[in-house]
């Protein structure tokens, strides 16, 4: 067994660093001095600005969307992924799993998107 555990140490060789300095300077390139790193007190571009130059923080969607949207990330009433809206409260609708009311009113009223939050995405 000692063979095998010394062959295993030749053939799975680890470089040693050495606890000595030889004095000699890091060949590295130094960063540019334009580069952001963490740390860095370099400012980033907002990833929010908008044309007028205020945060762009509001969605393009109204209070009717954002209650859709919760309706298709509230996992209790099934997957939403390859359905329509409409389709998934129906079938919710038929389970007993008690879909909002306000949803079908929403849906069924033709003013809103059928597809999914994830339809296209996933």
């Amino acid at each position: 067994m000692a063979t095998t555990s010394k062959n295993m140490n030749v053939f799975y060789r680890q470089k040693k660093k050495s606890t000595t300095s030889t004095g000699k300077k890091s060949t590295k390139s130094p960063s540019p001095k334009h580069a952001a790193t963490f740390g860095s007190d370099i400012t980033q571009p907002p990833a929010l600005a908008s044309h007028g130059g205020s945060l762009d923080l509001k969605d393009d969607f109204d209070e009717q969307e954002q209650a859709l949207r919760q309706f298709d990330m509230n996992m209790a009433y099934g997957p939403c992924v390859g359905i329509t809206r409409l389709d998934r409260w129906e079938r919710a609708q038929r389970m007993g799993l008690n879909p909002p009311k306000e949803i079908e009113s929403l849906l069924k009223g033709g003013k809103v998107k059928l597809e999914s939050l994830f339809d296209g995405r996933v």
